[in-house]
């Protein structure tokens, strides 16, 4: 049966000669190889192909019977058939015309003339890395729905909930800001994306794009204040304050492009102290500053728990993406990964939970739903012997805001009492603040944020790092609406609170971000 496997069948009288002799050749062998090996002498045969007695002769018959199907066959040649396929030309057939308006043929790539592919992962590099989430109609609050948060010195007051959100992430029409932004604003900057802001938030912020932003006016006028002895630093909180983070990043290129040298590099030569962290907070992009500040927060010995429950608790889905992504960049190395060799139990989980960055961001409210998981939640802890945290855990990092501002609602009407108190008396410790940063962020933003200000400013010295990280990162974002929450909650300006904790050029600057330098 061996040399059926090897015999070619030839459609053509052309090459009917070709195979009868490959035929005749490779059964030649096989049988004399075969009879060689049985030890019996070969003997010439009368049949034309002197192949041994009967074998011969069924050979020959075989044989010819495929050359008369052979020369029955239609009579069109090998070389006819392939002329009536590819015409007159030789080699490789002709390739088929393109169609531009068609998809590409199966495993097609992507070749020299066209699009180079999409980009893989995120990448900060592109202002449309983090896709905003649609826009979605807001959900009504009832009137007195939610009752204020309570601080330590009385209440948060009448102001209302917070809209959903505040951090980094919205995209602004045209351009991107990583505060609220303007609409109109083109930016030539092709660097890192921005930020933005929470795409449901209706905030004020006190920095924003400068409408006659010019960056090689900026970058000059940083040169002047930078030459010679000394430096003009009044100069430099004008340049860099009264423009946008956007903004600020073509100044850093104009720079450079201007005169040979790195800006960021060349402020830090003539800055030093609080003013100098001012200012490169301020020159950062903001997932780098957050990536930065939640790595400081976990290096050394110690961790400070603060900071992450701050940044983690407050930023969008999309902010957390960027921020990973940055991190990862910056220290190679992943932020989950270190934030579970940090930290422990509960709250471990919880910042894992948010880490996903998988949060609901619709606007969509349930009430049914709502008293279900108020009823849960109460069941969880109050209502039991020990708590379930987990129940507590999985609600409060995956519900969207306006369902938690509900499910807040029901849980006082089910318990008698704000949630705040069942979180303080059921936990301990970093989870229990986180959770109850949660909640606070969710009900009324400006007055937490007030409130985190007052806590860095309070008591004997100042927690400059904090104080710097809360001004920068709400400045384009809804930093007017914290300082209008903290004059209601402290009876004194945030200004006034910082100028009387502060002082020199760091003091200058914060209060030009707080008050806005305009323009």
């Amino acid at each position: 049966m061996a040399w059926y496997s090897e015999t070619q069948y030839y459609s053509t009288s052309n090459d009917r000669n070709s195979f009868l002799l490959q035929t005749s050749t490779i059964t030649h062998k096989f049988l004399g190889s075969n009879s060689n090996r049985s030890g019996q002498q070969q003997q010439p045969s009368n049949n034309q192909h002197n192949f041994p007695g009967p074998v011969g002769d069924i050979f020959g018959k075989i044989t010819t019977t495929i050359g008369n199907k052979l020369n029955s066959s239609s009579g069109t040649t090998h070389q006819q058939q392939q002329q009536q396929m590819y015409g007159n030309n030789r080699g490789y057939p002709p390739q088929q015309p393109t169609n531009p308006g068609a998809y590409p043929p199966p495993g097609n790539v992507y070749n020299a003339n066209s699009a180079p592919p999409p980009p893989i992962g995120f990448n900060l590099g592109v202002s449309n890395a983090a896709p905003p989430y649609p826009q979605q109609s807001a959900y009504n609050q009832p009137a007195g729905q939610y009752a204020p948060y309570p601080t330590a010195s009385g209440q948060y007051g009448d102001a209302a909930p917070y809209p959903v959100g505040g951090g980094f992430g919205a995209q602004q029409p045209q351009q991107q800001y990583f505060g609220s932004g303007y609409p109109n604003q083109q930016s030539k900057m092709s660097g890192p994306a921005p930020y933005g802001s929470d795409p449901f938030a209706m905030a004020t912020p006190s920095i924003r794009p400068n409408p006659n932003f010019n960056s090689q006016q900026t970058a000059e006028l940083l040169r002047k204040a930078m030459k010679g002895f000394g430096c003009d630093k009044g100069k430099i909180i004008q340049a860099i304050v009264n423009c946008s983070n956007v903004q600020r990043q073509e100044v850093s290129l104009s720079f450079k492009q201007m005169y040979g040298k790195d800006l960021i590099k060349e402020l830090k030569s003539e800055l030093s102290g609080d003013f100098e962290d001012l200012i490169m907070a301020l020159m950062s992009h903001p997932a780098y500053y957050d990536a930065a500040q939640l790595r400081r927060a976990m290096e050394g010995l110690g961790t400070k728990e603060h900071i992450l429950i701050e940044i983690m608790t407050t930023r969008t889905n999309a902010q957390i993406i960027q921020l990973r992504s940055a991190y990862a960049q910056l220290y190679c190395s992943d932020l989950e990964r270190d934030m579970i060799g940090e930290t422990s139990g509960y709250f471990k989980r919880m910042l894992v939970a948010l880490c996903t960055g998988a949060r609901d961001e619709s606007m969509i409210a349930d009430p049914l739903r709502a008293n279900q998981d108020a009823n849960k939640l109460y069941r969880a802890g109050e209502a039991r012997l020990g708590t379930d945290e987990s129940a507590f855990i999985a609600i409060l990092s995956a519900q969207n805001y306006n369902q938690l501002r509900l499910i807040f609602n029901e849980y006082q009407k089910v318990s008698g009492h704000p949630i705040e108190q069942a979180i303080a008396a059921e936990f301990s410790g970093d989870i229990r603040d986180g959770l109850l940063a949660i909640i606070k962020s969710i009900k009324n933003r400006p007055a937490y944020f007030a409130e985190l200000l007052y806590n860095s400013m309070k008591g004997f010295g100042t927690r400059d790092t904090d104080l710097i990280r809360l001004v920068v990162t709400r400045s384009e974002i809804d930093l007017a609406d914290i300082r209008s929450a903290y004059q209601q909650l402290y009876g004194t300006s945030l200004e006034q609170a910082i100028a009387s904790d502060c002082s020199g050029a760091y003091k200058d600057g914060l209060i030009a971000i707080v008050k806005g330098f305009y323009h």
